[in-house]
This record gives C-alpha cells, sequence and structure tokens, in this order.
C-alpha cells in the first residue's frame, strides 16, 4: 500500500516537474480512480483575427490596394489619424513590415490656410503620426522618412472646404521600381 502510494506522488512530482519545464501548457487530468494521468498538451489560443485582408500585392500593381490607398486625411488643424484610417494605415504597415529592404517617404501635407512656417510644422507632426502608426505593425525606423510640403503640394487646387480637405493629407510615396 505505501509503495502504491509512493509511485502515485512520484508521477504526480513528475509530471508537474515536466509542466513547470515545459513552454507547452498542459491540461490537468485525472482517471476515476484518482490516479494521475500524463497530461496532454493543450493548444494554444489562435492569434486575434484582422480586420484587414490579407495583402496579396504589391506597391507597383496599380490595381492594388497598397497603390491605391495611400493618403491619410485629416481634420482642420489636426495631426490625430481618424479611425477611419485604421485599416489603410494597417495594411500599409503589414505590406512595409513584410518587406523590410523597402523604404518610403511619408509626405505631410496641410492646406493654404495658415502661414508658411506654421503648414510646414502642421505637416511635419501629421508625417509623424503616420510613422507612429506604421511602426505599431513592424515597419522598421529605416523604411521612413517623415517630410513635411506644408501648403506647397496640394492634391486639389480651390479655395473652399472640399479643395481643403483633400490637402490636408499624408501621402505614402513608394519607389517606382
Amino acid at each position: 500500500m505505501f509503495s502504491t502510494h509512493l509511485t502515485r506522488i512520484t508521477m504526480v512530482i513528475t509530471a508537474l516537474a515536466l509542466a513547470a519545464c515545459s513552454t507547452t501548457k498542459l491540461a490537468e487530468t485525472a482517471d476515476v480512480t484518482g490516479k494521475a494521468v500524463v497530461a496532454a498538451p493543450v493548444s494554444p489560443a489562435p492569434p486575434a483575427q484582422s480586420a484587414v485582408a490579407p495583402v496579396v500585392a504589391d506597391h507597383l500593381n496599380p490595381s492594388s490596394l497598397i497603390s491605391k490607398e495611400r493618403s491619410v486625411f485629416f481634420d482642420f488643424d489636426q495631426f490625430v489619424i481618424k479611425t477611419n484610417d485604421g485599416p489603410l494605415i494597417e495594411r500599409q504597415g503589414k505590406y512595409l513590415a513584410s518587406k523590410p529592404t523597402l523604404a518610403i517617404r511619408v509626405e505631410g501635407n496641410a492646406d493654404e490656410r495658415g502661414g508658411r512656417e506654421y503648414n510646414l510644422a502642421l505637416g511635419q507632426k501629421r508625417a509623424d503620426a503616420v510613422v507612429r502608426a506604421l511602426k505599431v505593425y513592424g515597419v522598421g525606423e529605416k523604411q521612413l522618412e517623415a517630410v513635411s510640403f506644408g501648403s506647397e503640394k496640394p492634391a486639389i487646387q480651390g479655395h473652399d472646404e472640399a479643395a481643403w480637405a483633400q490637402n490636408r493629407r499624408v501621402d505614402l510615396a513608394y519607389p517606382n521600381k
């Protein structure tokens, strides 16, 4: 009786020691008599699924979303990325992270309102915000160059809110080859 009890204790201690040394989580089980049973590995939970489709195109393919969606738009006098631009940032970030030798220029822009220095500073803050967001997805520091054009590169000419809204942006400029 004593040796049976000692054998059970030894099995339990061995199982616990193996579980403590393992990086795989073990299930705790016992049979109907209370004897310790060798535990089976428990699979880790699958990673959370992204709402953004996996990137299967590249920046040189004109019909790819990586090529089509390269601008992040901002509200007046703001440099906070809007929630609706999250999927674009995620898609671009994952793409760039998968291509560590690819470098881009992150170009901040402002509308025509405001002085030259103010618009340059605001464009830089917008570019820096997008750079920080891309880095969340694993994009390397050497892959990103943040620059500001202020109001010097308007996307649309005009002096109304529709034009200004298109000019308050950051463009992701990929190399042509």
